[in-house]
């Protein structure tokens, strides 16, 4: 007769249900992920810097001859100057702008824009309009901050972007002409602008407005935002940030490429980090006002950037646009070939100028309230 069968008690572990075997795997992986990260990271600070031989670099074949004459200039003459306060940088500035504000009236007659100065509340500006505005930007408003390492380019000199803006794309402009030293230092140039950007506010619907500027300028339109979303206020319906100084501490891969190569900023302890310091005139340069790509970027309208592959500031580009995307926010990021630091605001002649602000024009339209 058969016996029965004595039922017997295993020792191995219970299954676990698959969500949890899931969510142990998912946590085993990010934990190696994580570990990699850091691995690279510690690698990355550890490795031997690639030496690179020197060599000639040509002007790319395939760009028009007025940017070829751009690109082919020979590196800025003044650029390791160093000057160390606001009277120091007042000549500088003075001999600069008499040079580009001679400039202007051409490109005012060739754009067909016509300028005027005003005040807003307290600040000196321009109002830039052109002769003929398309009915569907009759009620749209742009506002502008120019750029020159917060110490460059007073009054007219820090007009030719708003020019090309108001011109290519046919919008009104106000272009804000903000204090610098000697006259004041650091947060003057960011409340100056925020008290324009107050006042646009109030008078027109901000849905239809947008904020442009390059290189400090470009770093002046990210801090107003930030600081917009700071003090509760309402954002532009889109911004352009050309090149932007959005880390004046210097972090960056384009700070080391890009040294000697970009003919504009040259180096990166050149005289635009001088002037960057005598602005800040000791505050924090890791602050996000004096360096947006810190900022807390999520929330901001979409925005459109511009950069060139000889740009010493292509990282600080770069880096914003990556954060941008990462915060969910709708960023374009534009680089013109062979151009160095804010070359497509040199010569409005160029055609890769007109399809810089075109394309920025169309970025507007499609983004600003009719």
């Amino acid at each position: 007769m058969t016996q029965p069968r004595r039922a017997t008690r295993s020792h191995a572990p219970a299954a676990k249900p698959k969500a949890a075997q899931t969510r142990n795997a998912t946590a085993w992986g990010w934990g190696i992920l994580a570990g990699l990260v850091v691995a690279t990271s510690v690698a990355a600070q550890d490795a031997t810097p690639l030496q690179v031989p020197a060599k000639s670099v040509p002007v790319p074949g395939d760009v028009s001859p007025q940017m070829a004459k751009v690109i082919g200039a020979p590196l800025r003459a003044n650029w390791a100057i160093q000057p160390r306060t606001g009277e120091e940088w007042k000549p500088v500035a003075e001999a600069g702008a008499a040079a580009l504000a001679r400039q202007v009236p051409g490109m005012l007659a060739r754009l067909k824009v016509t300028v005027e100065r005003t005040t807003i509340d307290g600040v000196r500006a321009f109002i830039l309009t052109p002769d003929d505005i398309p009915p569907e930007n009759r009620d749209r408003l742009l506002v502008h901050v120019h750029g020159g390492c917060y110490v460059l380019n007073p009054g007219e000199a820090g007009l030719p972007e708003a020019i090309f803006m108001a011109g290519f794309g046919r919008f009104k402009v106000i272009s804000v002409d903000y204090r610098m030293p000697p006259e004041a230092t650091y947060p003057a140039a960011h409340d100056d602008a925020m008290t324009v950007w107050k006042a646009v506010t109030r008078t027109t619907d901000p849905r239809r407005t947008a904020i442009f500027g390059t290189s400090a300028g470009g770093a002046l339109t990210l801090a107003i935002v930030l600081r917009a979303k700071q003090e509760g206020l309402p954002l532009p319906a889109a911004i352009a940030p050309g090149t932007p100084m959005s880390d004046t501490t210097k972090v960056g891969d384009s700070f080391v490429t890009n040294a000697m190569l970009d003919n504009v900023l040259v180096s990166p302890d050149g005289f635009c980090d001088a002037g960057a310091k005598v602005y800040a005139n000791g505050h924090d340069l890791k602050d996000p006002m004096l360096s947006p790509v810190y900022g807390d970027l999520s929330g901001f309208p979409p925005t459109i950037l511009t950069t060139g592959t000889r740009d010493l500031l292509l990282s600080n580009t770069v880096r914003v646009h990556r954060k941008l995307r990462e915060a969910g926010v709708e960023a374009f990021l534009q680089v013109g070939e062979g151009q160095s630091h804010a070359h497509y605001i040199r010569d409005d002649t160029a055609p890769e100028t007109k399809a810089v602000f075109m394309e920025i024009a169309g970025f507007f339209d499609r983004h600003l309230a009719r």
